[in-house]
């Protein structure tokens, strides 16, 4: 019998981490079951052009496209993707909106359309190595004087941790300016309030008398692959979590996750991450790209295939699926509070440009304890202000 000749061939673009890359792969195979004649081939980028990388051009090569939400302005004024309302039966929509994990759905609907749907979620939560807390004879934080105690019970050659490379400087910076005031001001388009602003700066400058001295190189998957294969690290109270390192074998050393701390009493205002699944507006042939997007999103795949896989569920139901959580140590069931209290980022048109530059300047000022807070804080304002303003 002669081989089948296909006829058609999709390109997607992730990025470079199995929660990224294998759900795909596998959804892409098990999406041969239903449109045998379809191949759809995946390429991946680092966690750093994800977070930054231009999507316009992505859009020329790529039909489907895993996107970070902060792009969504960008991205509609350049007219790069297709508007999923125009593709996806507005009931399966609304079914996604009602059950999405936080504020992931809504990330991405712009200007009353939706562009991309939420197959990722994630947030800034609470990563700690179980046993080394124990030996230090301490347990998780509950609120900001507590994650200092951590660092002060631990041994010599221990610390706790938190991503600062310049987007994730920016993250955390952001996470406690929403939690300590309950509000995302740039994200209102208004000024960040000078005294919030130093409040946070005086809190991330106690903590860097304590942290483990990788820190400020360090992404969520450097920091996770340390916490994950030496003991350096105990507790990281501020990181984008992956479910992966929760799994049983994924590294020599499990790691935990739980809500962030906060002195609120509510783990409010981490600053919402996830992927979302989205089509070029020069897809070859959209309807197939959505009808494959539909399948990923699905309620069912989202709790099978797409976690067996290593993928990090958006749909709400798979975070509080109970084998789901059973399999990788309660990685959603313990941080669902935190994703459902979180804050979302700017999205106007030019903000890539403004967050990239922002977190140089906040990674900056922490480096450098000479440099006038309150003077970085207007500098952040009137940056922010200006981005807005060149668009």
């Amino acid at each position: 019998m002669s081989e089948r000749k296909l006829f058609m061939k999709l390109y997607g673009m992730t990025w470079s981490h199995e929660r990224g890359i294998n759900p795909l792969v596998a959804a892409s195979k098990d999406f041969r079951e239903i449109e045998p004649d379809v191949v759809i081939e995946w390429n991946a980028r680092s966690l750093a052009d994800f977070e930054l990388y231009p999507l316009e051009l992505l859009a020329d090569t790529y039909d489907l496209i895993m996107i970070d939400h902060p792009h969504i302005g960008t991205a509609v004024e350049q007219g790069i993707l297709v508007p999923l309302n125009e593709l996806i039966d507005a009931s399966f929509l609304q079914d996604q909106e009602m059950y999405s994990t936080g504020l992931s759905y809504s990330s991405y609907t712009y200007k009353g359309l939706q562009w991309a749907l939420p197959v990722d979620a994630a947030a800034q939560v609470s990563a700690y190595r179980k046993d080394l807390l124990v030996q230090a004879g301490g347990s998780v934080a509950q609120n900001w004087e507590d994650v200092m105690n951590i660092a002060k019970r631990l041994p010599d050659g221990q610390y706790i941790g938190i991503p600062l490379v310049p987007v994730h400087a920016y993250s955390t910076f952001f996470t406690l300016c929403a939690q300590i005031s309950g509000r995302a001001f740039w994200s209102e388009g208004i000024d960040l309030p000078l005294e919030i602003g130093e409040q946070v700066f005086k809190l991330l400058d106690k903590l860097m008398t304590v942290l483990h001295p990788e820190s400020i190189h360090s992404d969520p998957i450097d920091m996770l692959n340390r916490m994950g294969t030496t003991n350096e690290l105990a507790y990281v109270p501020l990181i984008y979590g992956y479910s992966n390192y929760a799994r049983e074998r994924y590294r020599p050393h499990s790691v935990s996750f739980t809500n962030i701390p906060s002195n609120t009493d509510i783990p409010n205002g981490s600053m919402i991450g996830g992927v979302g699944l989205a089509i070029s507006a020069k897809c070859k042939n959209p309807d197939i790209a959505a009808k494959f997007a539909v399948m990923v999103a699905s309620p069912e795949y989202q709790k099978t295939s797409f976690f067996l896989n290593g993928g990090q569920p958006g749909y709400r139901s798979a975070w509080e699926d109970s084998e789901v959580n059973r399999l990788c140590n309660g990685f959603f069931e313990n941080t669902l509070l935190t994703l459902t209290n979180g804050s979302m980022r700017p999205r106007f048109d030019g903000y890539i440009e403004f967050q990239e530059q922002a977190g140089k300047l906040i990674r900056e000022t922490l480096m450098n304890r000479s440099l006038n807070r309150r003077d970085v804080i207007q500098t952040l304002n009137n940056m922010q202000k200006l981005a807005r303003q060149e668009k």
